[in-house]
């Protein structure tokens, strides 16, 4: 489905949804969390636990239609997304313009290809890295890479607590894992979404 055109028959080609202080314009080939209301929840505990200043530079890697990096890009300096769908990122830049968000930055292509010590170089250290990877989790490229970049604060969120399980033990190098928090997305079924806080070792 990925590589066709896409033709509405009838309506806008697009769907809107509200999640708290921000509106999305969600494309046919864009992931959008199924339960808006269990969505912005979610969203909250990733504020809660990132736990802003105003000051901080965010990376948010795996960042789809920007859902994450625009919800908290009003409590943090800058925040630069990553996410491998391009028609994805197209959504994400609209929605930016959609609500008057100027300090958001979105590229496309897979994140362990952009994810570099170039990139680190050219946007700057991440005070706070989110993740929200798929259900595989991250590549040990990225891994990896997050090693490297020793961010002081990392938030995973993850709908395959053993997929973020096998990268938490990963990041264990360097990190501490200070919290986790499940929401459930997915009422009447064994899924569910989990929020790990870690943080760099001293």
């Amino acid at each position: 489905m990925m590589d066709l055109d896409m033709i509405p028959y009838y309506g806008k080609g697009y769907i809107e949804e509200q999640l708290g202080h921000v509106r999305f314009k969600i494309g046919p080939k864009s992931f959008f969390q199924t339960n808006t209301l269990q969505a912005q929840r979610l969203y909250d505990v990733v504020v809660e636990f990132a736990a802003l200043q105003g000051t901080e530079n965010v990376y948010d890697l795996y960042t789809g239609i920007g859902s994450i990096a625009l919800y908290v890009a009003r409590y943090c300096r800058q925040v630069v997304g990553i996410e491998e769908i391009a028609a994805a990122i197209e959504d994400a830049k609209e929605n930016a313009v959609l609500n008057n968000i100027d300090n958001a930055t979105f590229y496309a292509g897979d994140v362990k290809a952009i994810l570099t010590t170039d990139f680190a170089e050219r946007h700057g250290k991440p005070d706070v890295l989110i993740t929200d990877p798929p259900r595989a989790g991250m590549h040990p490229q990225v891994v990896e890479m997050l090693l490297q970049l020793e961010a002081p604060k990392l938030i995973y969120v993850s709908c395959n607590p053993a997929t973020q399980a096998r990268d938490l033990n990963l990041l264990s190098q360097k990190y501490i894992v200070q919290k986790v928090r499940p929401v459930d997305m997915f009422p009447h079924t064994h899924h569910l979404e989990s929020v790990a806080l870690l943080e760099l070792r001293n």
